[in-house]
């Protein structure tokens, strides 16, 4: 099983933005550093906590400072922009890095970001669905293009000014051939949105603050939708984010991942509760569908979301989730603010270098037998 790492991310709203930056920075150079496979960064124009605003410009600052971290959109919101200009962004980019990029997409659900670009009323969804066919027939042709798709509101052409022996009207194409991976991150439990992506031979990323319950769901759906496609589904494809916190003593894992009032863990839940229950999206908390939202505290969140511990504890509670989920191919470390940067470091080690160690261990005798 791979390690990854995902961050939306999610600072105090009174931390300096220029600082923040630079954090989030330093913690993919040091997830490159302790072998991480990829890294994930969400981004939202109007989220003063969740504040970059633009994932691939970020991760652009990061092509020379690491040498083997894929760089990953988490995702690209592709209602935001032209699929003209996520195509050749993400090209340049996939050439800049050599291939060390993963395209991560979602419609982009924010809607004060909506509103600021005065698509509120809009079907993000469709427009999502759109994008993201004019970008892959952008990279599977050539010039001059002439991409005009039945009901698509995007049409693409450089017939009319295209000169090929200047190079007029040509789009790159990506580095990887016959184009990046492209993951879509999961939300929702029973997701009819995992079956398309099992049909376009795109990979899931089930979110982190699904209960464990929800994600198992998304396997299902996924290996349904490549069945359409006459394909199998592969669980190396299969990425689950969880919010984990490593500690070397269990006092200190127990109280910076859950229960001290400055803990990041604690503030990153209250930001994502409020925000679910103000878009009336809650029910991703709940262990069953009638449960009343009042039984939804952020006590019982944390409970039921953070994994913390000393490493011992933590690889037991990784596989007793896994149990629940069945196997998949990549366990996503979701990013959390620096409170105490010593202490988010030394978890970031023990992750990388004690835990996945062990858990692999464990899962891989399982592994062989499955396949023998």
């Amino acid at each position: 099983m791979r390690l990854g790492y995902f961050t939306m991310p999610v600072h105090p709203l009174d931390r300096d933005y220029t600082t923040t930056l630079k954090e989030d920075r330093e913690t993919i150079v040091l997830c490159d550093e302790l072998g991480f496979y990829d890294a994930f960064v969400g981004e939202h124009l109007t989220d003063q906590a969740e504040n970059i605003t633009n994932s691939m410009l970020f991760q652009a600052t990061l092509i020379n400072s690491t040498k083997n971290i894929k760089l990953a959109t988490g995702t690209t919101n592709l209602s935001h922009m032209h699929p003209v200009l996520i195509a050749a962004h993400a090209a340049m980019f996939d050439h800049l890095s050599e291939g060390r990029f993963i395209l991560g997409i979602s419609p982009g659900a924010l809607r004060s970001d909506a509103e600021a670009l005065g698509i509120i009323d809009e079907d993000r969804n469709k427009m999502f669905a759109e994008a993201i066919d004019v970008i892959i027939a952008i990279w599977e042709g050539e010039s001059p293009y002439n991409i005009d798709l039945n009901n698509n509101r995007f049409k693409v052409s450089t017939s009319k000014t295209r000169y090929p022996e200047v190079g007029y009207g040509i789009l790159p194409k990506p580095y990887q051939k016959p184009y990046p991976e492209i993951v879509g991150t999961v939300v929702a439990p029973f997701s009819k949105g995992v079956i398309a992506m099992g049909e376009r031979d795109f990979h899931p990323l089930s979110a982190n603050f699904l209960l464990p319950k929800w994600v198992a769901t998304h396997w299902k759906n996924y290996s349904e939708g490549k069945s359409n496609a006459n394909k199998k589904a592969s669980i190396s494809d299969w990425r689950i984010a969880r919010t984990i916190f490593v500690a070397d003593d269990d006092t200190t894992a127990k109280e910076y991942g859950k229960y001290n009032i400055n803990s990041p863990y604690r503030f990153y839940y209250s930001q994502i509760l409020k925000k679910l229950i103000r878009g009336n999206r809650q029910a991703v908390f709940k262990n069953h569908p009638d449960e009343p939202d009042d039984s939804i505290t952020l006590d019982r969140v944390i409970e039921d979301l953070v994994i913390c511990g000393t490493v011992d504890s933590v690889v037991e509670q990784i596989l007793e989730f896994r149990e629940t989920t069945g196997d998949f191919g990549e366990l996503v470390y979701a990013g959390m603010d620096w409170v105490d940067e010593k202490l988010s470091k030394r978890s970031l080690q023990l992750m990388a270098e004690e835990v996945m160690p062990r858990v692999n261990t464990h899962i891989e005798p399982q592994e062989q037998s499955a396949t023998g």
